[in-house]
């Protein structure tokens, strides 16, 4: 290694896909020793920019230079041999394999006999170095997500990587265990390592981050910024290129009568596993109940078994109706709308138009549906009236729904759902993956829904927006409610224990 202070050098980027210029002349310097924050919206460029610098993509124009040298990575193992490894937001471990096996599974080392008491004695060591505990012994599916992602870091740090990029790594964390990330980042910084941290949450890159980047539509908009006085507000501005609300107005109103109604459900998820012991609630009209959770402790199997989606036991009414082990006809002639987890393949239909995705929920009704018919004038005209109502950019109606980007596809799906005027919107994840303007813009939605007097179920790893948007908040763990408390009252230090199991809130507590 020279004497350079820089770790990474990326000097005019450029990335060309077919019909898209993904990067255009982007530059990019990593100092040794510090956390560099990557932002940017949806489509901004940073997934590509990261992807040429681990050896995934080439970029079509442009000079990388690790520690002063001009380097050309074929491959990530090209990467990897310079001293650079990924953090995926999605973990890329065996669930049936220890963490040891995990760790060294792809390494020519060792290659016919594996001593595994001997390497977990050195993961052990590289654990105490780092402050990253687990026990090696243990396979992944036993272990906290939080303890998965420590893997994850530990895996990289073993193939000797100075320089880590860590992409969106406190998506799927509860606060404590976001906490004890940042504390790890500074410690592996603090012993030279160099970290590229790319997150949405602009809190945390105020509070974690030495300098910034900011893309967007392949541009660079700031370079190498000091986080020194810089607020969120700003990092919004430079993202997205207005000002951008950060505090949503919820009016105090009062609930009215019962809705929902959740009793003793029980459901198994898709493996056959017991994913919901037990829930039971309430969400009455004019209200919205968020539920906090660590992702796979059965929030996604609740919002099947209220939809139709999967079967349950146990009985689930609205307004007095049965719901329960109906198919979703029924919740949906009930008034039941529902925006799922993945808007790419179960919210939408991705090689249908705009206009045909806003039409599923009543293309039996006039003045859509007229016999065996569909009248797509009237459907047409629909489509461009939601579209103007909510600020849907794309070229037309006729537009297919995969070219939307992640923003826009998912004001297809509210205004889908919306227009059908629910009693109960059942909104899953309503906000993951969106920059802060297309957030702003759903979360205005949402609470436009409360003050019609929907109820609303929230299900939402953002515990900032949980408590921003809920009226109260329920916490899951492992398939039971493990407490609801009034948002107002909310308590972040006890919710994320909660999160994670270590405390329950007795029905009087509640």
């Amino acid at each position: 290694m020279t004497n350079t202070p820089y770790a990474v050098e990326l000097e005019g980027i450029t990335v060309r896909f077919p019909g898209v210029l993904a990067n255009d002349q982007v530059n990019f310097t990593l100092k040794r020793g510090e956390i560099h924050a990557l932002l940017g919206e949806n489509g901004a460029g940073k997934s590509t920019l990261m992807n040429v610098l681990s050896g995934l993509y080439r970029q079509t124009a442009g000079i990388i230079k690790v520690y002063n040298k001009i380097v050309d990575f074929h491959s990530p193992k090209d990467a990897i041999v310079a001293g650079i490894g990924m953090i995926h937001q999605h973990f890329m471990l065996v669930p049936t394999q220890t963490v040891t096996e995990n760790i060294l599974l792809g390494l020519n080392e060792p290659r016919f006999f594996m001593n595994l008491a001997t390497y977990d004695k050195k993961i052990v060591a590289l654990q105490e170095q780092f402050g990253l505990y687990v026990d090696p012994t243990v396979k992944i599916w036993q272990l906290s997500v939080g303890e998965q992602q420590r893997v994850e870091i530990l895996k990289t740090l073993y193939r000797g990587a100075d320089i880590l990029i860590m992409d969106e790594p406190t998506a799927v964390l509860a606060p404590q265990e976001i906490d004890e990330l940042m504390g790890t980042m500074r410690s592996m910084v603090a012993q030279g390592k160099s970290i590229i941290f790319i997150s949405h949450k602009l809190q945390e890159v105020a509070d974690v981050a030495d300098r910034v980047t900011v893309l967007r539509k392949g541009k660079v908009t700031a370079e190498g910024l000091s986080m020194e006085g810089v607020t969120k507000e700003k990092l919004a501005q430079l993202m997205v290129g207005r000002d951008v609300v950060f505090e949503v107005h919820k009016t105090p109103r009062k609930s009215g009568e019962v809705v929902l109604s959740v009793e003793d459900v029980h459901a198994e998820n898709d493996k056959g596993v017991p994913a919901l012991r037990g829930v039971s609630f309430e969400i009455r009209s004019g209200e919205i109940l968020g539920f906090a959770g660590v992702a796979g402790n059965g929030q996604s199997e609740l919002a099947q078994v209220i939809t139709g989606l999967r079967e349950c036991s146990g009985k689930i009414t609205i307004n007095g109706q049965n719901l329960e082990n109906h198919p979703p006809i029924t919740a949906i002639q009930n008034g039941v709308s529902h925006v799922p987890e993945d808007r790419t393949h179960v919210g939408s239909a991705p090689n249908m138009t705009i206009t045909e995705n806003t039409i599923m929920k009543d293309y039996r009704q006039e003045p859509i549906g007229n016999g065996w018919t569909i009248n797509f004038t009237s459907a047409r005209q629909r489509a461009n009236t939601l579209k103007v109502q909510y600020d849907i950019l794309c070229p037309s109606v006729d537009t297919l729904a995969r070219k939307l980007s992640g923003g826009n596809l998912q004001k297809v799906i509210l205004a889908r759902e919306i227009s059908s005027k629910p009693q109960l919107m059942v909104a899953v994840q309503p906000t993951r993956g969106l920059d802060v303007g297309a957030i702003e813009s759903i979360q205005t939605l949402l609470l436009e829904q409360r003050e019609a007097g929907t109820a609303i179920l929230l299900i939402s790893e953002e515990l900032e927006e949980l408590l921003s948007l809920s009226d109260r908040i329920a916490v899951i763990f492992d398939g039971k409610i493990m407490g609801i408390v009034g948002a107002d009252k909310a308590d972040i230090d006890e919710i994320g224990l909660m999160m994670t199991g270590s405390k329950t809130l007795s029905p009087i507590e509640s």
